[in-house]
């Protein structure tokens, strides 16, 4: 009896070790570029460019050169307050299309909306690379050649798609019950919307929020199509195009640059990922 007793223990014991294991090795993985950014921001270019020096510790004294660069001789923190910008409005625009089309298609057309849910997802899946020659005639139309505009203008047409189909499979999930027992109590089809349904999908439209706005971030193709005038670049087109001189590689400006773009979306997705992770899921098993 002790013997299997032991036999249980132990093989418990290399259940847990190898969990542990995974995991510091998943955690190393992830959090490797973020630490590596961050020390080589903070080297000087003798530390940094010696190929003999350990590139992931100070071999010299550390610095704020690379820094002074980013704000002084660059239009960084421009490139920041444009990207935070295009983010809102796309979120803005993406959340006021999606919300309202993903619950019609999941209350109102029976077969038929989920067939049309398919088809707007199918949409999403469409290249950019494809895209961004009409979608420049669309913009010249527009006149909004080299503004920020042009960008508000063609990010939905990616992130409305995928966000119709998150939605329509998040409120299939929340029972129709609900919303008939508000009916009952007098509300009109709005009201029942507004204070029964609409709390409910609060982690769908996290999860919306923070696809909007990560992908208006991150995006390159129509950034660097649409927009030429360094003021009215974002982050992810501004950083590679005026940092970069030919084959010069200013690494330290470089990395320090990526490191604090990717800071708030980390921790944006630090307190709502359980939401996040939340509104996927949801979405999936109704699929």
């Amino acid at each position: 009896m002790d013997q299997a007793l032991a036999s249980r223990s132990l093989k418990r014991f290399g259940l847990q070790t190898g969990h542990f294991l995974v995991l510091a090795l998943f955690i190393i993985f992830t959090a490797l570029p973020f630490a590596w950014m961050l020390i080589t921001a903070f080297k000087q270019n003798t530390d940094l460019y010696n190929p003999m020096n350990n590139p992931f510790w100070f071999n010299e004294p550390p610095t704020l050169d690379q820094w002074r660069y980013v704000f002084t001789k660059t239009m960084y923190a421009r490139w920041l307050l444009n990207t935070a910008f295009v983010g809102v409005m796309v979120v803005g625009i993406t959340l006021l299309l999606a919300v309202p089309a993903g619950y019609s298609l999941a209350r109102f057309l029976g077969r038929w909306g989920e067939q049309l849910g398919i088809g707007i997802f199918l949409v999403y899946l469409v290249p950019p690379t494809l895209l961004f020659i009409p979608m420049a005639r669309v913009v010249t139309a527009l006149g909004l050649q080299n503004t920020l505009w042009s960008l508000v203008v063609t990010y939905p047409t990616i992130t409305i798609p995928f966000s119709t189909w998150l939605l329509m499979g998040f409120f299939k999930s929340i029972p129709r019950d609900l919303e008939e027992a508000a009916l009952v109590d007098g509300y009109s089809r709005l009201g029942a919307f507004l204070r029964i349904v609409l709390p409910l999908a609060i982690p769908g439209i996290i999860t919306v929020i923070i696809f909007s706005f990560t992908l208006s971030a991150q995006e390159f193709v129509y950034a660097l199509t649409f927009v030429t005038a360094t003021a009215q670049k974002t982050v992810s087109i501004g950083v590679p195009s005026d940092m970069v001189r030919g084959d010069i590689f200013d690494w330290g400006p470089l990395m320090g640059s990526a490191f604090l773009a990717s800071v708030p979306v980390a921790i944006l997705y630090y307190f709502v990922l359980d939401r996040f992770v939340s509104g996927f899921t949801a979405a999936g098993a109704v699929r």
